[in-house]
């Protein structure tokens, strides 16, 4: 059985004092950090209680999985997408979500600034960068960064917010710091090279938000903690 509100209240005030902990020690002010609830594997029950909660975004991996659940969530609520995206579902991507978390090539920045005209909307992506050179992550190197970023910059429907990764699954923190901060070196790098603003560095999720917070993460990425274990045989 899938948890109760309850239950989902208890560990929501758990991570959120532990951003606020992560936040003190790290000398940033009070509410530098966002939660993203991520509601992927649950029912829609998750994004609902994230939206009774005052939360007003979720993310989720699969596109399917995303728009099966929209239509039965409130209007109100924010879809980000934050797992890979193939071309081939960038129409639904453009025309339904609120951002895309994973751009990790210009094939899908191309699609999904096709997409996004054709449906009359403006949609903010994050550039999703492999800065622990994972082989098993998506995302572009971090040598591809720039060429990605021109290419995201002349979609005209498209607003790059910042960019996104996923730390490599160690279990020394480390090594979560040591993605965390090249992602944020990068931005400061492109920031510089193209003279525009990289204000979300979306990096993070249960396990490693706190070292990521230290980096600079200005969005967490968090199932597990809020939601608990993905399995309800």
């Amino acid at each position: 059985m899938f948890i109760s509100y309850q239950e989902f209240e208890d560990n929501l005030r758990r991570v959120q004092a532990s951003i606020l902990s992560a936040e003190a020690k790290s000398g940033r002010p009070v509410g530098s950090v966002t939660l993203l609830p991520v509601t992927k594997n649950h029912p829609v029950d998750a994004a609902l209680y994230a939206f009774r909660s005052g939360l007003r975004s979720v993310g989720e991996n699969r596109v399917q999985e995303a728009l099966s659940k929209m239509d039965d969530a409130d209007s109100a609520l924010s879809w980000e997408l934050i797992g890979p995206l193939q071309s081939n579902k960038a129409k639904k991507v453009a025309e339904r979500f609120d951002r895309v978390q994973s751009v990790d090539r210009p094939k899908v920045a191309k699609a999904l600034q096709r997409y996004a005209s054709e449906a009359g909307r403006n949609l903010r992506v994050l550039l999703q960068i492999n800065a622990g050179a994972d082989p098993n992550k998506s995302g572009a190197s971090l040598e591809e960064a720039s060429a990605l970023m021109e290419c995201a910059m002349e979609q005209p429907n498209l607003k790059v917010d910042g960019l996104m990764t996923i730390a490599p699954l160690d279990d020394e923190l480390a090594v979560a710091h040591l993605c965390f901060a090249a992602l944020r070196n990068c931005r400061d790098g492109l920031e510089a090279s193209f003279g525009v603003s990289l204000p979300e560095l979306s990096m993070g999720m249960s396990g490693d938000m706190e070292a990521a917070i230290q980096e600079g993460s200005t969005m967490v990425r968090v199932g597990t903690a809020l939601f608990g274990k993905r399995d309800y045989s």
